[in-house]
């Protein structure tokens, strides 16, 4: 701050002059008051810094901090309230008053001594709760339990009289390989069954007698299971012709981003399809003449787009049909013919030349060059077949009978089935390739060395529960951090196969 002060008559001087400002609160030492303007004037000493004193490390305390500041404040409650007694001239109520006396007076000890009682009560009564909670729960989970256990029980009930049933109506109908086994295998057993009987009960030439008839008896019902088979084959291979043709007939179908499947229909396909209609309808020999007739012609219009040699033997036999219809020969005496129509019309419609579409679906045979290292003799039916058609057991050294002759000796002399430990070593497999741990040894094993190890080495029964249903048992790893071998397996049930495979450690 610069002022100007006048040092002699004529002369000014600046003299520069510092205010500090100070942080605390400063203290009034007097001054003056001009009573016109208002301003205050402070004496100089108010701007003098205080001397600081020296810190001596000890804390000290003044007096005004020691000295205790009272002060009287009268107070006024928010509710007024008064107080009146009775007297003479006056009467007030004492209905709702209370008479208070006092009581025993107990030490601390005996306080909380009755606090203890009282939390031993509320401990108690808690326990009884959670003790009653706990057996709810536990009775819940056994009713549970049982009615699992009785739903498992009716469950594998219902599906052991449906097995039965099944396998019962497949004696009464054959139809898959399946049911020829166990057909042959009942044929065996009453077989056996009268043999045993003639033994016990016959002699001599009486015996000799019977066991001829049980021979030409057997004869008998092996042709006709013969027969039935030759049926069945017939119609299986029907359906698989049909399979076949609507195969080829199918539309094309992708699936979109959306989840949506689209169809598309192509010219090849159409075509397939119309020629898939036409062999349903030629198939057929319950329809009436004029029909027939229709027919014949929509299919000598078909075939005699396309000159060969296939194509006019058709349309000579559709002509010969027509005038054996025409001159009213019974139809009995027409099924060869029909049947001929049928079988050239089908090789037409496997013709890729004449029928497109067949060729993604038809097998493509392989080039015979490439077969010779891969073909073998078959001593037994004199055959040359693929390696495919041989069954190679694991401790076998040479090629021997192929599976159709394997299959034939089976039906003739042991009649065995099979099928019961197939499926053993199919589910075996496929639970080999969800470990995905690159499993080799299961894939080489065969379905008569899986028929040795459960007759031979388990007896046909869990090691654990000693079921004998082979419908429900099951091979898995004994130790499943280990590939599955013959050493490292073990026969149990499904449930108990489930149990087993959660184990962690089998030492515990």
């Amino acid at each position: 701050l610069g002022t100007s002060t006048l040092t002699d008559s004529d002369t000014f001087q600046d003299v520069v002059v510092k205010i500090e400002r100070r942080t605390f609160h400063k203290p009034f030492l007097g001054g003056f008051k001009n009573r016109i303007t208002g301003v205050e004037f402070h004496n100089a000493g108010s701007q003098t810094i205080p001397k600081k004193r020296p810190d001596k490390g000890i804390e000290i305390f003044c007096r005004e901090t020691q000295t205790v500041f009272e002060r009287n404040k009268s107070q006024q409650t928010r509710n007024t309230t008064s107080t009146q007694m009775t007297k003479t001239g006056l009467y007030v109520s004492n209905r709702t008053d209370k008479l208070l006396s006092p009581g025993d007076y107990f030490t601390a000890d005996e306080y909380h001594k009755r606090r203890l009682e009282a939390v031993i009560v509320l401990q108690t009564y808690y326990r009884r709760w959670h003790a009653i909670n706990v057996v709810q729960n536990l009775r819940e989970k056994k009713r549970l339990r049982l009615e699992w256990e009785a739903q498992e029980d009716l469950r594998k009930k219902t599906e052991k009289d449906e097995r039965l049933r099944r396998e019962h109506e497949g004696k009464l109908n054959p139809k898959t390989k399946e049911d020829f086994e166990l057909l042959y295998q009942a044929l065996e057993l009453w077989k056996q069954e009268e043999t045993e009987q003639i033994n016990r009960t016959l002699t001599g030439a009486e015996r000799k007698a019977a066991l001829c008839g049980l021979l030409e008896q057997e004869a008998q019902l092996i042709a006709s299971i013969g027969k039935r088979k030759l049926n069945d084959d017939e119609e299986n291979r029907q359906k698989m012709i049909l399979r076949f043709l609507d195969k080829c007939a199918q539309p094309r179908r992708w699936r979109a981003y959306d989840g949506k499947i689209t169809e598309m229909d192509t010219p090849y396909r159409l075509h397939a399809r119309g020629l898939f209609e036409i062999y349903c309808s030629i198939s057929r020999n319950d329809i009436p003449k004029d029909e027939r007739t229709d027919v014949l012609l929509t299919l000598r219009h078909t075939v005699e787009k396309h000159e060969c040699k296939l194509s006019q033997e058709i349309m000579e036999l559709i002509d010969r049909e027509y005038d054996l219809m025409s001159r009213e020969v019974k139809e009995c005496n027409l099924e060869g013919l029909r049947k001929r129509i049928s079988t050239l019309f089908l090789q037409y419609i496997k013709t890729p030349e004449f029928n497109p579409e067949v060729a993604r679906v038809l097998k493509v045979p392989p080039d015979p060059l490439m077969l010779y290292k891969n073909v073998n003799f078959c001593r037994s039916c004199e055959n040359y077949l693929p390696s495919t058609e041989f069954p190679v057991h694991v401790n076998s050294r040479t090629i021997g009978r192929c599976c159709l002759c394997c299959k034939l000796d089976n039906e003739a002399r042991k009649r065995e089935v099979f099928f019961k430990y197939k499926l053993i070593l199919k589910n075996l497999r496929k639970s080999e390739a969800d470990y995905e741990d690159d499993a080799k040894i299961v894939f080489l094993v065969q379905h008569q060395d899986m028929q040795y190890m459960i007759e031979t080495i388990w007896g046909c029964q869990s090691a654990v529960s000693a079921c004998s249903d082979l419908y429900d048992l099951v091979m898995v790893r004994w130790d499943k951090q280990h590939e599955w071998s013959p050493w490292n397996t073990i026969l149990l049930a499904k449930d108990e196969a489930d149990a087993h495979l959660k184990l962690c450690n089998l030492q515990e």
